[in-house]
């Protein structure tokens, strides 16, 4: 009973915080407009300090203990504290890794954020109007096809959310293996899109309804512009959103916000290729999923264990790759590269070196997967080994020109 009145509470929340009363519409009626407000209100936290971006966005640093994942009903009575860390394995036979690039930090003439506090992104009211325009989250069913088993490549069938088109690699099936966790190194690109169209390269983890994502991706409707954006969602149960538009996720780290932009740092098919570290980890002693970036494996933050169900344990499948959204009868956007691959990392998007973890957090390199394309017209997926710096290593290559004319 309470478990059932947590979520009532909850679903109520994220339902005023994100998308309640306003139908995309700018003319606004005053009793629409007050209730803007007052979602804004509820969004925007006192700030200690406010930073502008040298590419335009603002950010306020929030005191860690009023940043919106407190918001959550069962995170109420936590004890989380700014200075948390991790127990992973990685992180303890880690401790002496090298610097960071720190491509993704807050690139502003009035410094980062002060110690104890977290960035989020202002919202606007044309925020929360242009949100009501979001699509439903996706949701697939996934099915292995009989394949010889010593092919590392089997193919497999999904059935996609109206709308969604995706190009990946994702773990066998097998009920009794686990997950504590996956990485990959993703390149990044910049596909054009436009209205209410998306493009994005992901990490997906999942055990029932129960998701975490994280990737780039461009998004119109999400961020109001069509810059390449670090990203990552959460689905527990029936709540879902992305970054902090609604309580779940814990920032801890105060350089990097979850939605910042890779301005600067876009790929060049067959020039400069730029990429991006990326790890969701089980914590080994609490359950707790952290999100870490780059080579020193940063800690952005964690998606507590309580908020979930199925992964309130481990994870069931691993996947990695593109997905698209375009609505009802309008074209297909470009993915990754907006090429179709060619066996080649210089001209295709790639998630590389992918690998997961065992429920005891050691790593296991990936040599197997499924694949599966929802329209190999418009865009495929390869996974195979390639050599890089004189090594071998697993690639899943993906992309394609959507309904446009490239390819």
């Amino acid at each position: 009973m309470h478990q059932r009145i947590v979520q009532h509470v909850l679903l109520v929340l994220c339902f005023l915080l994100r998308y309640n009363g306003v139908q995309g519409d700018r003319n606004l009626s005053s009793f629409e407009d007050m209730k803007l407000e007052k979602q804004l209100k509820l969004l925007n936290k006192p700030t200690i300090k406010t930073i502008k971006t040298s590419y335009g966005d603002i950010y306020d640093c929030i005191d860690f203990y009023k940043q919106p994942a407190f918001d959550h009903p069962l995170l109420k009575d936590h004890n989380f504290y700014p200075k948390m860390k991790a127990n992973l394995l990685r992180i303890n036979q880690n401790s002496s890794a090298s610097t960071s690039s720190k491509s993704l930090t807050l690139r502003s003439k009035d410094g980062g954020c002060p110690f104890e506090t977290v960035p989020i992104k202002r919202i606007t009211k044309d925020d929360l109007i242009r949100h009501r325009r979001m699509p439903p989250p996706e949701s697939v069913t996934f099915n292995t096809l009989d394949t010889n088993n010593n092919n590392s490549e089997q193919k497999g069938r999904i059935i996609s959310s109206q709308g969604y088109k995706v190009a990946i690699a994702q773990t066998p099936s097998n009920p009794f293996i686990r997950f504590g966790g996956a990485r990959m190194i993703a390149s990044i690109y910049n596909p054009h899109v436009k209205d209410q169209q998306h493009s994005a390269c992901r990490l997906k983890i999942e055990t029932g309804s129960d998701i975490i994502q994280a990737g780039w991706r461009v998004d119109p409707v999400l961020y109001g512009d069509t810059k390449t954006r670090l990203f990552i969602h959460f689905q527990a149960g029936e709540i879902h959103c992305f970054n902090t538009l609604c309580p779940g996720f814990i920032l801890v780290n105060s350089e990097i916000p979850v939605d910042v932009s890779y301005d600067g740092h876009i790929s060049q098919r067959g020039g400069k290729i730029w990429e991006d570290k990326m790890y969701i980890e089980r914590d080994i002693v609490n359950g707790n999923w952290w999100l870490l970036m780059e080579d020193d494996y940063r800690q952005i933050g964690f998606w507590p264990q309580q908020i979930f169900t199925g992964l309130a344990g481990f994870a069931a499948t691993v996947s990695w790759g593109g997905v698209t959204y375009s609505p009802q009868n309008v074209a297909e956007p470009p993915m990754g590269s907006s090429f179709f691959p060619v066996r080649n990392s210089r001209y295709d998007a790639y998630c590389k070196k992918i690998a997961t973890l065992n429920v005891r957090g050691q790593t296991i390199a990936v040599h197997k997967t499924i694949t599966h394309v929802d329209n190999p017209n418009m865009y495929k997926v390869i996974f195979k080994p390639l050599r890089f710096r004189s090594k071998s290593s697993f690639f899943v290559l993906y992309g394609g020109p959507g309904e446009s004319a490239q390819v």
